[in-house]
């Protein structure tokens, strides 16, 4: 199937999350790396999605704006931003057409190839080029992969049936758990575009039997648009772990002024890139609940061991196959190298030891509970009845003081002496940030006043 590139849309939409709108058009086609053409260009493309996506779910309102994606307003959080992606971009518009041809005929019957093909020589539109027998095959093979149809018991000619067992044996009931379920998971459990997908599709098959109230029992606020952009990333590089691929792709860092380029065909207007090429070995991806960043951690021949924020990664490609002992030896010393790293870090072994303080006038000990949750292989000994100690061995202390530091007065850090000075200052520049503009400013009194 078509793989397009999300890579401009998506740094456009997470611009337009994180800026608001606040930047001009020239300044974010500054930041994106392409001209005032493309990006006006890429606004009219992402508005044609966004009506496409709102005709395809009857939507009632017109006029939908890309600005409508994004909205801040608790009881009125917008879909995820990639998923409309996928919608409207993920195929294109012959795959489209032939897919839909071939669920169609699923319908009634199971079928074969060949009959699989005659009806889409039937169905397709006029001035659609008709597709032939290997190209109805590499369909079915896809909609194999995906579970959308399977292929019945038998001999050659092989006939495919619909993959809907899981809607026509529940009840109206059971589906209807069913998609509270998968909606619970989606909004709350990561990756998630995968169940944002599953849950339409339930929609749309209950949607005769229930009312839109009924399928909208919960409310979800979503915070880190990025992790659902960085979705576009996530299944290819996971399929590229499985099966042991090499993979290429331009990396932009965080620190540098520009997050994407135009690939320029034209030889005239050529331009360096403000990324870097870079080819590894992908081992382990990693996510940051703390920022809502998702990692990939790679092998790079002289560099060993790397690690890239996938925010930053563009125009991503499978290489070459990787040796099977090759890739579980490259494993095994990773997992060893990151055994203490509190996310990815894999600086010097250091010993953290805190102090946390029972919360005041409250039953439940929120603190302790959040420790024990969130503090991985730490251990946790009772000091007092106002405060118990935490202690734990991490690759250096970059990742971790994040996490302490959102304890606030809730927690003192103990050892390393350096990480405690260092929590030391950035509380005072805390603290000067509140104190008064001016000083010592003395009111009137009533008499001056008068």
């Amino acid at each position: 199937m078509a793989k397009e590139s999300f890579d401009k849309e998506i740094q456009f939409l997470r611009m337009l999350s994180l800026t608001s709108g606040a930047y001009s058009r020239k300044q974010y086609a500054e930041r994106l790396g392409i001209s005032i053409h493309t990006f006006d260009k890429t606004t009219r493309r992402l508005k044609e999605i966004v009506q496409t996506v709102a005709e395809q779910q009857s939507a009632p309102e017109q006029g939908v704006e890309i600005a409508d994606l994004i909205r801040f307003q608790y009881g009125d959080s917008a879909e995820p931003l990639l998923l409309f992606l996928y919608r409207a971009k993920s195929m294109k518009e012959t795959e489209v057409q032939r897919l839909s041809v071939i669920l169609h005929a699923l319908q009634d019957e199971p079928l074969t190839a060949m009959e699989l093909l005659d009806a889409c020589c039937e169905g397709m539109p006029e001035d659609m080029a008709l597709p032939d027998e290997k190209t109805i095959r590499s369909d079915l093979k896809y909609l194999e992969e995906v579970g959308v149809i399977r292929k019945q018991p038998g001999g050659r000619p092989y006939r495919y049936k619909l993959e809907q067992d899981a809607l026509t044996e529940l009840t109206a009931e059971e589906q209807l758990e069913l998609y509270d379920f998968v909606d619970i998971m989606a909004n709350t459990q990561v990756p998630s575009v995968q169940g944002y997908l599953l849950r339409d599709s339930l929609k749309k098959a209950i949607a005769a039997s229930y009312p839109q109230e009924a399928m909208d029992p919960f409310i979800y606020k979503y915070h880190y648009y990025s992790r659902i952009l960085d979705e576009a990333h996530l299944y290819p590089l996971l399929s590229a772990i499985r099966e042991r691929k090499r993979v290429q792709f331009i990396y932009y860092s965080p620190k540098k002024p520009s997050s994407y380029s135009s690939q320029n065909t034209n030889p005239l207007f050529e331009r360096e890139s403000g990324g870097r090429l870079n080819r590894i070995i992908p081992l382990e991806i990693v996510y940051d609940h703390q920022y809502g960043r998702w990692y990939v951690i790679g092998y790079q021949g002289r560099r060993r061991f790397v690690k890239f924020r996938m925010e930053g990664i563009t125009q991503l490609e499978e290489q070459d196959d990787i040796e099977e002992k090759y890739m579980s030896r490259l494993k095994q010393e990773w997992a060893e190298l990151s055994r203490y790293s509190w996310l990815v870090d894999t600086g010097q072994p250091v010993t953290v030891k805190v102090r946390f303080f029972h919360p005041l006038h409250n039953e439940r000990n929120f603190i302790l509970d959040r420790v024990r949750l969130q503090g991985q292989w730490g251990t946790i000994t009772p000091e007092t009845d106002e405060s118990f100690l935490y202690e734990i061995q991490v690759n250096g202390t970059t990742e971790i003081k994040p996490w302490l530091r959102s304890f606030g007065s809730s927690c003192e850090v103990l050892e390393p002496r350096r990480l405690r000075q260092e929590m030391i200052q950035e509380w005072k520049e805390i603290a000067a940030y509140y104190e008064p503009v001016r000083e010592n400013v003395q009111l009137p009194d009533d008499d001056e006043a008068e």
